[in-house]
């Protein structure tokens, strides 16, 4: 297979489920790199050389979850399809709001689980850009203080400093403080640029 050939990376501690899975996905065309720990897959991968990664939700050492946690604080926009052989709603629910692909149990249905890994080449692929772009904009409005939040709200709603302040139960020059304060942590010159990363920020996730 080429380089171009998409990369999928299987990361459990059951070989059997390893194996499987890389016969299934090399038979449907893709490349596969196995690991048995989450460890070994951080020390050695490459996160934005693959397409997504198959990940346990439980294995020894670091878990899953964990994995998907180190990612994140990494800035890899990986998209990860989780599974395993015990099934949690409160699991899920959390990887999913992490920006998961999905959380499935094993054993998986071939036919629906390569469904799953052709949606996760693609968010790699031309949807990088676009997650990337919004996991930036939720990291800049992270940074704003309660206030700074509502100040902002006001902005994205169109309405006047004054109207803002008034809302708000503050002045007018305080509002003005905050809204400078917004746009220097957003990194926003205008106010075009500020709506457009709030919006980017609060978009659905196409994998959520």
């Amino acid at each position: 297979m080429s380089a171009a050939t998409p990369l999928v990376y299987v990361v459990d501690d059951d070989e059997a489920f390893r194996d499987a899975m890389r016969w299934l996905l090399e038979s449907a065309g893709y490349r596969v790199a196995a690991y048995a720990t989450a460890e070994h897959f951080l020390a050695t991968c490459d996160p934005a050389a693959a397409a997504c990664a198959v990940v346990d939700v439980r294995m020894p050492g670091m878990s899953g979850l964990e994995l998907q946690e180190e990612l994140l604080q990494r800035g890899s926009t990986l998209p990860i399809i989780f599974v395993t052989a015990h099934g949690d709603v409160q699991t899920a629910v959390s990887a999913l709001k992490k920006g998961a692909v999905d959380f499935i149990e094993k054993p998986v249905h071939d036919a629906d689980f390569l469904a799953l890994i052709a949606d996760a080449v693609l968010l790699s692929g031309a949807g990088l850009r676009d997650r990337t772009r919004r996991v930036s904009a939720a990291a800049r409005l992270a940074a704003l203080t309660q206030r700074e939040r509502e100040v902002l709200q006001g902005i994205v709603a169109g309405k006047p400093n004054k109207v803002i302040a008034d809302e708000l139960g503050i002045s007018v020059r305080t509002v003005e403080a905050h809204r400078a304060r917004v746009m220097e942590k957003t990194g926003t010159a205008t106010v075009a640029e500020l709506v457009q990363t709030a919006i980017d920020a609060d978009t659905p996730r196409r994998d959520s």
